[in-house]
């Protein structure tokens, strides 16, 4: 009996360990299932972060470019502000443009009736829109307002030239945020006739500007600044951009749409380049109100 009971107890025991052995084998695999649940739910988590923190950014950077200070204010004798709002089911239009004082000076009419008869051109902003939603075949698309908004920032060089940088804010049907692009014009008040690149700047002279605007996107993603993840403009952007500039007694500042030389979440709009970093590729003729 005494045997017996020895080998008895030695088989419970055997079977004991077997048991916490198949448990624990059981309970790994179950750890291994889990696992790749808990990576992805923080992945999704990271995800939605990142895209909240753009967001913020996105609207920040938009922010600042609506404040930065012109010379609105200082102008109100020349400039009338015109404001225009079209407020429908579908869409909402909400302009607001500058014209000159033709009282002033008759010369100025040529700036009005460019910008009435073919900038703010309301008519053909509506067809567009129409247009885009007729082309999409998504009824949930179809639910989403279309916004168009135009502003602008004037500044007047040694009272002869006159600058005006329109920026438009496109909200298309199912973006998360509005997309900004640039129109640049300058116009000569006393000539009464808009001014372009070739005005300014010497002929041919486009691949020495791109150099000189890439060195400068360089040293600011050198020093930190808010241009990581911009990138070196090329020379076929900058063709397009080139007359998108404003000017002042010291600086040219080009302005380029998003995703042009930065996306849309950094960096900024435009590059300031100093006159006097500019002179070689300067146009010296009596009339540039840049030559000094």
């Amino acid at each position: 009996m005494k045997y017996i009971s020895i080998v008895i107890l030695m088989l419970l025991f055997v079977n004991c360990k077997d048991d916490k052995r198949q448990d624990s084998i059981i309970t790994s695999e179950d750890i291994e299932q889990i696992e790749p649940v808990l990576k992805d739910t923080v992945q999704i988590v990271d995800n939605h972060i990142q895209e909240l923190d753009k967001s913020i950014t996105i609207e920040s950077k938009q922010q600042k470019l609506k404040e930065k200070v012109d010379e609105r204010e200082d102008l109100q004798e020349l400039i009338i502000d015109k404001k225009y709002l079209v407020e429908k089911k579908d869409y909402t239009i909400n302009f607001r443009y500058p014209l000159l004082n033709e009282a002033l000076n008759p010369k100025n009419r040529n700036f009005n009736e460019y910008i009435n008869d073919y900038y703010v051109n309301v008519t053909k902003t509506e067809l567009d829109i129409l247009e885009n939603k007729s082309l999409c075949d998504s009824i949930e698309a179809s639910k989403f307002r279309e916004e168009r908004f135009i502003d602008y920032k004037i500044y007047n060089v040694n009272d002869q030239l006159l600058s005006v940088l329109f920026y438009k804010e496109n909200f298309y049907s199912g973006a998360m945020h509005p997309s900004y692009s640039f129109d640049g014009f300058n116009f000569d008040l006393n000539r009464g006739v808009f001014m372009s690149y070739e005005d300014f700047f010497n002929q041919g002279s486009e691949d020495d500007l791109v150099v000189l605007i890439n060195k400068k996107i360089n040293e600011k993603i050198g020093r930190g600044d808010l241009y990581y993840d911009c990138w070196e403009l090329s020379p076929d952007d900058f063709f397009e951009s080139k007359n998108n500039f404003v000017l002042n007694d010291t600086y040219v500042e080009f302005y380029f749409d998003d995703c042009v030389m930065c996306p849309s979440y950094t960096g900024t709009y435009s590059i300031e380049l100093p006159l006097v970093e500019l002179l070689s590729v300067l146009r010296k003729f009596d009339e540039n109100p840049l030559v000094f």
